[in-house]
């Protein structure tokens, strides 16, 4: 299965519950909420996005460019059952950091199900067999205890402290081990 973007194809990835796809334009509501909501907010930061509109622009600008570049970006996370659009989970070439990034986040009622570690393990997967990256890695907030264990389950490990460009808070990196 694959979306059309631009005239372009890209890969969508399945689970035992979930679809991954691309994150689109179409998306701007649910992307405005998650980046809105309070753990986004305290865990990840504000990124200005405060309409659907803003959200629309943010994913035309933020998400696209790398998407069409590397042919794997941000994807939303479906729930199979009922098409819910629960979080998002993707694969990101970060400025200031060595290697591709590993993220998820997703929305409030849908944590503590099990579905961000099957969606970042898809992609784990995903990444290293399609795509062929050699290097992944992960970073979070020295505070976020849940972002933390989901990492270590899977196999990335804690190396040290970074801080990203333009930024001040020192964060925690992490790598996956082989």
């Amino acid at each position: 299965m694959s979306v059309i973007i631009d005239g372009n194809s890209y890969q969508t990835f399945e689970t035992l519950r979930l679809i991954l796809r691309p994150c689109e334009e179409k998306d701007a509501r649910f992307i405005y909420q998650l980046l809105n909501s309070e753990k986004w907010q305290q865990f990840i930061g504000d990124r200005g996005v405060y309409s659907e509109e803003e959200a629309r622009v943010y994913i035309r600008e933020k998400m696209y460019p790398q998407l069409k570049k590397e042919g794997y970006g941000n994807y939303v996370v479906v729930r199979k059952t009922d098409n819910a659009k629960m979080g998002t989970c993707g694969l990101f070439d970060r400025d200031g950091l060595e290697g591709i990034d590993i993220g998820f986040a997703f929305l409030p009622e849908f944590e503590g199900h099990g579905y961000a570690f099957e969606a970042a393990e898809k992609l784990k997967n995903v990444g290293i067999e399609e795509f062929k990256i050699k290097n992944i890695t992960a970073i979070t907030a020295k505070y976020n205890l849940r972002s933390q264990r989901l990492l270590e389950r899977l196999g990335l490990r804690f190396t040290k402290h970074v801080t990203l460009p333009d930024d001040t808070e020192e964060i925690m990196f992490y790598r996956l081990k082989d």
